[in-house]
């Protein structure tokens, strides 16, 4: 009976059922006319089952705390709730769905929740239609249930699902998107419905103060908000804890180059050679140290995220106004704003006066943002909801206040800091190449080892000699100098790039810039100036041209006379019906105020009118531009004793409102509105911001302005359009990167026009660029948005998470991403990218501590620097590895054959370390200094999945390999054959080795050109080198300790003759390949078969 109650409650038929059998009139109203969604929710989801689920407490019992969270419809559809109506009641019990709390932060509905579960409730229509038939919904009071129960009515005339509504094409959808726009989802349920699961900014004031529970003029309780704090939480953002630092030290060894040492220290203590396995160690150490020392903390992007929102709100609760930390903050909860606030929370704004946000830092949009309590469409795109405020923004003007709809992890900023912590750091080209070089020449090693064991004793060598043998083969193959040349070249690298304003934090990042094939760049403060400037005036009929760019004053009104007569009109206009300041400080000159207001104080400057003539028209009354009103109006006194009225805003606001235009004497005349939009409409096409301009001569005694006095009869002055200029240096960077193969992509918050006309002044394509609006990106599969992200340009009005899986998708294709940003919503790309660029001095905490490289001039030029400096820095890596792999190999194949041979050992251990850490000390790390070679920007990018070493260089290694093993055995037992010791025939093997290391390395200088083109003194620390080199070899010789130490000997000159012929022979066959190699092409910078930089 009490089911049965429940359900004819929900239709407000309980009292006319209970009236019609008599009941007693105490009964009747003990049964609510109407249950309010509120109790019903928790009634068919949580109630015990007895009947339909519902208990007598379930009747009078508020709803439990938590329950139906927005998300939560997917739980429970028709397809749960029907079956069971029909269904035996001793059925039911077992399969009640249950719900989950709302995550933290989330708002709950207030009734059964109008945005989704009201939605799936309509499979109760179909067991209900009968009783909803004979009532109507005017018989019932309106409480907080009735949009629910609406839905209930207008759903039980149609059959579940018998609705399919279309899903629209983006309003600012591309045309030529048409082919790839996704097919339109079947929809089960009615649009009356779906219509509640709107989003916040389309809802009205007063549904989405229903939605929170909430009153504009009293807000929350004290005790409901503290309910709220603690079902829900305290708004603030989770932050990951991150790797602790033992386990980031222990990755820096993570490398198989890095496990071949550590064995060959072993190996070597193992032979009694302690100090060389100490020296051993302590490479790999130091390189472990070093790495640990410039890996980023990323725990620190978020908890930058989290001091961005820790601060204190203005909030009414209770009807009584308090500040509390923001952290206290609950959905639902109403506060002030004003002036210089950061929003605390993500809010729906309930009323605006002349509210202006700044959210660049989530939006890339450079411009504030004016805010309106309106409603907007549904598909409204982020940066262009008017009427919310987001966390972490800033309040630059006015006053407002809002409810918040969100808080925490839920808020836009957490939705960012989520997609920080799930985007990917992938490995980097150089640290692929040089684990996959590691891996292919561990197992070399490996190989040749066993080899040599092998052989010998097959041989009838002994099981330890061989062993000791093959210990110091290993030693001898393993380039010992590659990890620390590696990071010394990366470093250097770093040095350079700071020289040209470009900070790397992450040392791999180094030669990641110089594999880029696409860079993903922000618009505003990186290809433009940033800072608004008036480009043309149009004025009297005729357009002028502004010269200058940026603040500074200094420039040009080029037109055919004088800057007078109307002309000069509009730009006085432009300055006094203005709040901008102009000022100049030690870093130039700056602007107070809104950049578009400073672009026309600039303009007036420019013209000769000095701020000073704000002093001879005294302001004396304004009227504030706001977004229903789309201007701004200023009365002054004139020099004369007369008031004049100054007004600026949208063009069509002020064409309405003038009868006449100023002429090119100042005088009013005949005023054509049409041929003003026309050129108008030519402004904008180019991407121009237009602003018109206006007067009106107002009576002497007025001292205050009348809305309604302006509504007609002010004379035209002008237009004045204004764009953010492109920034020259980024105009020839653009330039330079696509000589150097590399696409350039603009990713901006702008608007497309905006950015098309930036794009068309770069010149980022050869054609008309290609632009897609953000809302034309929602809903594609992942195979059209990588279409898109191939074929398109120019990516306007995006997301941060379209940012981040534009990047993803080019990543797929393939290419290696540099992506640049400023703002908080740039993060999580940032991250994501091969590497992050972000701007030093406008970019946000987050956006640097999210990135690999900061630039300290925010200018692109820099990044087209330091792409050249990393393609430097990967040529470096190459010359030497190409040097130092000969050095390592040849010793191994002179003790190879002679372990194979059966013969004495040409080398001892110790002399094979001496070699390579002699070579890689003196010689090696002077390739790390060698300057760029001419051409390395006329050069395509290497390819990502090409190998480290091309194939010509492998033939050259194996070449020079070849020639110091034939070297080193024929001076070996040519010494032996003459009558030397053995401590003299291994001291020139040990010199012929070094001699022909010495003067390949002048050849591996270069890649393919021959050295007399970049000439033996282009790089004085190989000369020095070199020179150490030779010292060091006779002191190996003739100092009496070292040979005891080395167990060497003195040398004559017939050895030393030939010690340095082998030199010189190979580099002279070297050098000749080269410059044969050259003659059929004659171009040595495009080679095709060159070495990719």
């Amino acid at each position: 009976m009490k089911a049965l109650l429940c359900v004819l409650s929900c239709l407000g038929l309980a009292q006319p059922c209970l009236a019609a059998s008599g009941a007693s009139a105490a009964k009747i109203r003990a049964v609510p006319a109407r249950i309010g969604a509120a109790r019903l929710a928790p009634i068919l989801v949580h109630g015990p089952a007895n009947g339909l689920g519902f208990t007598a407490a379930s009747l009078s019992a508020p709803p439990a705390r938590g329950a139906l969270p927005p998300q939560a419809p997917s739980a429970i559809g028709p397809s749960d709730i029907a079956p069971k109506l029909a269904a035996p009641v001793g059925r039911i019990q077992a399969s009640q769905p249950r719900l989950e709390r709302p995550a933290a932060g989330e708002a709950p509905s207030d009734v059964l929740p109008v945005s989704a579960a009201g939605a799936r409730l309509d499979g109760l229509a179909g067991a209900l239609r009968k009783a909803a038939a004979d009532r109507t919904p005017e018989s019932s009071p309106e409480d907080g249930s009735g949009a629910v129960l609406r839905g209930f009515y207008d759903s039980a005339d149609k059959a579940l699902g018998s609705s399919d509504v279309p899903v629209a094409a983006p309003e600012n959808a591309d045309p030529t998107l048409s082919a790839l726009q996704p097919a339109a989802p079947v929809q089960n349920e009615p649009a009356r419905v779906r219509d509640t699961e709107k989003p916040w900014h389309s809802l009205p004031v007063k549904e989405t103060l229903d939605r929170l529970g909430t009153s504009a003029e009293t807000g929350l309780s004290p005790s409901e908000a503290e309910r709220r704090l603690k079902d829900y939480g305290s708004n603030t953002m989770t932050v990951s804890s991150g790797k602790p630092a033992w386990q980031r030290l222990l990755l820096q060894f993570k490398n198989p180059l890095f496990y071949i040492l550590i064995v060959s220290a072993v190996l070597t203590g193992f032979m009694g050679q302690w100090v060389d396995a100490a020296i051993i160690f302590s490479i790999v150490l130091g390189n472990g140290v070093m790495g640990f020392i410039q890996e980023d903390k990323a725990v620190k992007a978020l908890e930058s995220l989290q001091s961005m929102v820790k601060t204190e709100a203005t909030v009414i609760r209770g009807g009584e106004r308090s500040r509390i930390p923001s952290s206290d903050l609950v959905f639902g909860d109403v506060i002030l704003l004003e002036a210089g606030d950061k929003v605390p929370a993500d809010i729906r704004l309930l009323d605006a006066s002349e509210l202006r946000t700044d959210e660049s830092m989530l939006t890339g949009e450079s411009l504030p943002v004016t805010k309106a309590d309106g409603i907007l469409d549904a598909s409204t795109p982020l940066a262009d909801r008017t009427n919310m405020a987001y966390a972490g923004t800033l309040v630059i003007h006015g006053v407002g206040r809002g409810a918040i709809m969100a808080t925490g992890d839920k808020t836009e900023m957490g939705r960012v800091s989520g997609l920080i912590a799930g985007a990917v750091e992938l490995s980097t080209p150089l640290t692929s190449k040089i684990a996959a070089f590691s891996r292919v020449l561990t197992w070399i090693i490996m190989g040749l080892t066993a080899l040599t064991i092998g052989l010998g004793l097959l041989h009838g060598g002994l099981l330890f000699e061989m062993f000791v043998a093959a210990v110091a083969l290993a030693v001898g193959a393993i380039p010992e100098g590659l990890p620390a040349a590696i990071t010394i070249i990366l470093a250097i690298g770093v040095s350079r790039m700071a020289r040209r304003r470009a900070i790397i934090r992450k040392l791999p990042a180094v030669e990641t810039l110089g594999s880029t094939t696409i860079i993903c760049s922000d618009k505003t403060g990186t290809l433009t100036e940033n800072q608004m400037t008036v480009q043309n005036v149009y004025a009297a009929g005729r357009l002028a041209s502004v010269t200058g760019a940026g603040y500074d004053p200094k420039g040009d009104i080029i037109n055919d006379g004088p800057v007078q007569g109307g002309l000069r009109d509009c730009l006085l206009a432009g300055l006094l019906c203005n709040d901008a300041r102009l000022k100049h400080s030690p870093g130039g000159w700056i602007i107070e105020g809104d950049p578009t207001e400073g672009a026309l104080v600039v303009a007036a400057g420019k013209a000769g009118l000095a701020e000073e003539l704000r002093s001879q028209y005294p302001r004396l009354d304004a009227i504030a531009f706001e977004s229903e009103r789309q201007y701004m109006a200023t009365l002054h006194a004139a020099p004369g004793g007369g008031r004049v009225v100054y007004m600026k805003g949208a063009i069509e606001k002020i064409l309405e409102r003038c009868s006449r235009a100023a002429g090119a004497d100042g005088k009013a005349e005949a005023f054509d509105p049409e041929a003003t939009r026309r050129e108008a409409e030519a402004l904008a096409a180019q991407g121009l911001r237009v602003l018109a301009l206006a007067r009106l001569d107002a009576p002497a005694g007025q001292d205050r302005l009348d809305p309604g006095a302006l509504e007609s009869g002010l004379t035209f002055l002008g237009l004045q359009a204004m764009m953010d200029p492109v920034r020259p240096e980024a105009l020839k960077a653009v330039a330079a990167c696509r000589r150097a193969g590399i696409r350039v992509k603009m990713i901006t918050g702008d608007h497309s026009a905006t950015a098309a006309a930036v794009a068309r002044r770069l010149n980022l394509t050869d054609g008309e660029p290609r632009v897609i609006d953000g809302r034309a990106l929602k809903g594609l599969t992942d195979a059209q948005f990588d279409e898109i992200a191939a074929a398109y340009d120019v990516f306007a009005r995006v997301e941060p998470e379209q940012k981040l899986r534009l990047v993803r998708a080019l990543q797929g294709r393939g290419e290696v991403v540099a992506m640049t940003g400023d703002g908080v919503n740039d993060a999580p790309a940032l991250k994501q990218a091969d590497i992050g660029i972000a701007m030093a001095q406008a970019g946000t905490e987050v956006a640097k501590n999210s990135a690999d490289m900061l630039l300290t001039d925010d200018n692109f030029a820099t990044i087209e620097a330091a792409v050249e400096e990393g393609r430097g820095v990967f040529a470096n890596l190459v010359k030497f590895i190409s040097w130092t792999l000969p050095v390592s190999i040849g010793p191994s194949l002179i003790l190879m054959a002679a372990i194979v041979a059966g013969t004495t050992l040409p080398l001892l251990p110790i002399h094979v370390l001496f070699i390579n850490l002699a070579t890689a000390a003196l010689l090696g790390i002077s390739l790390a200094f060698e300057p760029k070679e001419p051409g390395l920007m006329d050069r395509p990018p290497r390819r990502p999945k090409s190998p480290l070493l091309s194939r010509a260089l492998i033939t050259r290694i194996l070449l020079v390999s070849a020639w110091m093993f034939a070297a080193g055995f024929g001076v070996f037992e040519w010494q032996l054959a003459a009558g030397a010791s053995i401590e003299a025939a291994r001291t020139a093997v040990v010199n012929v080795v070094n001699t022909i290391s010495t003067f390949f390395l002048f050849n591996s200088r270069t890649l393919d050109q021959p050295i007399a083109r970049v000439g033996l003194t282009s790089n004085p620390w190989a000369l020095v080198g070199a020179g150490a080199m030779f010292l060091l070899q006779v002191l190996f010789t003739h100092l009496p300790f070292m040979n005891a130490i080395f167990h060497t000997a003195p040398l004559g000159p017939a050895a030393w003759a030939a010690t340095v012929l082998a030199g010189m022979l190979m580099a002279l066959v070297i050098e000749a390949w080269k410059w044969l190699a050259q003659r059929p092409s004659r171009r040595p910078a495009s080679r095709p078969t060159q070495q990719p930089q």
